[in-house]
């Protein structure tokens, strides 16, 4: 099997515009959640990491972009600028993830079949990529809160198959009405900063934001760290309910691990979904414990980004990637006490660890769930 390197990546969070600037406000323990008062999207305040002020910068023709697709833009511009892959290249492929788009458009503009087109995310897809003068139809992945991650299997295989060299992957989301009345009505929106994986969670907080990373299969680019494979499974449980067993989340952690040729004793740490939801976190615990990983370190970042929907499986694959190359495990934010019933490693502190192998999982509404396993090369 070929192996597949990483060979840059982007975050454009509310904690900075690069990967290096947040990983650096993550060792520092700092957090883009805010409370949010009287704005357009609630008439009662809540928490959320949003991005503030007009942080987006793109060139070119600017108006014809939607915010989000900007922020995919600029990602991606960040990402690409200081490698030789370029996306005019037919074996460089474009994967898109995102859970929601340009949804926020039917808040402003009335229902018509151009409004249908615009709001559709091969829309967005095909702008995005006559930026770039991308030759090519892009990918884009649509699948609930593991979009992110199932990107970068999709770019992954793509790789592994021989067409394409190169894969840019990139993904966002941006909170609108539409998305926290969604939440709000599930009654799953946290009345404080989440707290993942503590007894006193109660729920998730959003957050926005967007990452790209740039994959290949070409030696030339062989970084630190390589994706060695993954996986994903699905509960057929419930609509919006996980497993209440964990077993579905396992088997796509157990299939990632055979993928990338090791055991779940060669894993030095686990960056978790961990959007402290009561049953979230409890299945993820569960699965954990089933794959025979409870003395692996775990950490969320969901109290420092929020929850980030389609942008998240790579914003956290991103701080993964730097926490191998900087050997430093990030804590959990908020975290004081486990509320979970199985008893796994969830990390509180910053420290230092030697990591060569790392496992990121996520889960999502459907059932779906994914997991990958990056190695240092």
């Amino acid at each position: 099997m070929k192996e597949v390197f990483v060979v840059s990546d982007n975050i454009l969070s509310p904690l900075g515009p690069t990967s290096e600037i947040n990983f650096s406000e993550l060792k520092k323990n700092h957090s883009g959640i805010r409370l949010h008062e009287k704005d357009q999207f609630s008439p009662v305040p809540y928490y959320a990491s949003l991005l503030t002020g007009d942080g987006i910068r793109i060139t070119g023709q600017r108006d014809m972009f939607t915010k989000f697709e900007q922020l995919i833009i600029q990602s991606i511009s960040q990402a690409i600028e200081s490698t030789a892959i370029d996306l005019r290249d037919k074996k460089t492929a474009l994967i898109i993830s995102t859970t929601k788009g340009n949804i926020s458009l039917l808040e402003t503009e009335p229902f018509s079949s151009k409004l249908k087109d615009r709001i559709a995310l091969h829309t967005s897809g095909r702008l995005i990529a006559s930026h770039f003068n991308y030759p090519g139809t892009p990918v884009m992945v649509s699948n609930a809160c593991i979009s992110g991650l199932l990107a970068l299997l999709t770019g992954f295989r793509l790789l592994q198959t021989g067409r394409y060299e190169n894969a840019v992957v990139t993904g966002g989301d941006l909170i609108t009405k539409f998305i926290l009345s969604g939440f709000q009505s599930f009654m799953a929106v946290s009345a404080f900063p989440c707290k993942p994986f503590d007894a006193e969670r109660n729920g998730i907080t959003l957050g926005e934001g967007a990452a790209t990373i740039v994959l290949s299969s070409n030696r030339k680019y062989a970084g630190n760290v390589i994706l060695a494979g993954g996986s994903v499974s699905n509960d057929a449980n419930h609509i919006s309910g996980p497993s209440r067993t964990g077993e579905e989340l396992a088997l796509a952690i157990n299939n990632a691990l055979k993928t990338a040729g090791i055991h779940s004793n060669d894993i030095d740490f686990i960056s978790a979904h961990g959007t402290a939801t009561i049953y979230n976190d409890e299945m993820e615990a569960k699965a954990i414990s089933l794959s025979g990983m409870e003395h692996v370190p775990v950490n969320s970042l969901k109290g420092n980004y929020g929850h980030t929907l389609g942008a998240a499986g790579l914003i956290e694959s991103v701080i993964t990637i730097h926490s191998m190359n900087e050997n430093t495990i990030l804590p959990t934010l908020n975290f004081n006490q486990s509320g979970v019933s199985k008893s796994i490693n969830i990390c509180s502190i910053l420290h230092s660890a030697v990591l060569n192998n790392c496992l990121k999982t996520a889960s999502g509404f459907g059932g779906c769930n994914a997991a990958l396993v990056f190695k240092k090369s």
